[in-house]
């Protein structure tokens, strides 16, 4: 008998301690879900040169952070000042090394420009591209609106119509938006939308974006592709490369900056999380292949991811080009970098996979 009662004991000394166990590890489960998440503290470091990036890129990279990167006008003139049409820096010499010519135009109202490069292939001949330009929604204005389309024609070989939209502060949202529609309604004239694309970079990312959300809403023939380059896709300041690239990106450095001010006199007090104004909260359902550009140092890392899976979670084609040590649109900064060529050419191809001939 006492052989055959261990067992019996041994086993209820078992069950005894699984309720036990079974209350300790639910406590430590209900501790683990509910403890509060922390940031995180990060020490600080000293970024070295990159040694993976071309020379003319490290050139990029190793320069100093934008000296006006936290201040912005405190007047309406001064504003007006700002935003003036420009000539752009050495657009002359930009035409002649790409073999482009720029003409001055008017398209449905709004101010333009078409980029034509010298030789342009028998597939090209009947594509046409739709250029949004950069700048904060601010800057950029008249003749220096075109250095992204001369590249993108120099490139790609492609004709480009270049948008010069209105400014603020006489012309605040939805005046870019509204222009770029209106160019987009001239531009289905001139082409079949199968035959055409839309890109641009920052400010004109986001337009590329917001353009393609309001000519759903009106039932516009969509392009066959676009590509917007690190788009300012939510001006909100969500998104965890504000942070994590704060003073690492050497153009835009931080949220709340020169740049932010200026897309916040863009929005003239609008909700920010507007999807046309920030459009990584719109519908993307239906959303024709799309190209996107970053680069690891741009504080606009997270605004181009997040779209990326906007758009991978609606079922849209779409590829995400991440470009080393690059701070904010460095892939467009110097015409002998690489980097640049190599930028332009992916977009090219991406336009050359999707669109009509």
């Amino acid at each position: 008998m006492t052989h055959r009662v261990r067992p019996f004991r041994f086993l209820a000394l078992v069950f005894a301690f699984i309720p036990a166990a079974i209350i300790v590890l639910s406590v430590s489960d209900v501790i683990t879900q509910t403890s509060t998440p922390e940031p995180r503290n990060v020490p600080a470091r000293t970024l070295p040169l990159p040694s993976t990036v071309s020379p003319e890129m490290q050139a990029l990279a190793s320069g100093p952070l934008a000296g006006n990167w936290d201040s912005a006008p405190t007047t309406t003139d001064e504003w007006r000042k700002l935003s003036a049409p420009a000539a752009g820096r050495n657009l002359p010499t930009l035409r002649d090394r790409f073999g482009v010519k720029t003409e001055a135009m008017t398209v449905n109202g709004v101010n333009a420009f078409m980029v034509t490069p010298q030789n342009i292939p028998p597939e090209n001949r009947n594509r046409l591209l739709v250029h949004m330009h950069g700048g904060c929604y601010v800057l950029q204005g008249g003749e220096a609106a075109t250095s992204e389309a001369i590249y993108m024609a120099g490139f790609g070989h492609f004709r480009v119509l270049s948008v010069d939209y209105r400014r603020p502060p006489d012309a605040p949202y939805p005046a870019a938006l509204d222009d770029g529609i209106a160019a987009w309604k001239a531009a289905l004239k001139m082409a079949d939308p199968k035959n055409m694309a839309i890109f641009g970079t920052s400010a004109g990312g986001a337009l590329t974006l917001s353009m393609v959300l309001r000519a759903k809403q009106e039932n516009l023939p969509l392009p066959a592709a676009i590509a917007p380059g690190t788009p300012m896709s939510d001006l909100t300041g969500a998104g965890d490369s504000f942070a994590t690239n704060h003073m690492v990106d050497n153009v835009l450095v931080g949220y709340g900056g020169r740049c932010d001010a200026m897309a916040k006199l863009y929005a003239n007090g609008h909700d920010l999380k507007d999807p046309l104004l920030s459009p990584v909260y719109g519908d993307m359902h239906g959303f024709p292949p799309t190209i996107l550009s970053t680069g690891t140092r741009d504080l606009l890392l997270s605004n181009t991811v997040r779209v990326h899976r906007k758009l991978r979670q609606a079922g849209v084609e779409a590829e995400l080009h991440v470009y080393e040590a690059q701070s904010h649109a460095q892939y467009m900064r110097d015409a002998n970098a690489p980097e640049t060529k190599e930028a332009f050419e992916e977009i090219a191809r991406f336009f050359e996979k999707h669109l009509g001939k």
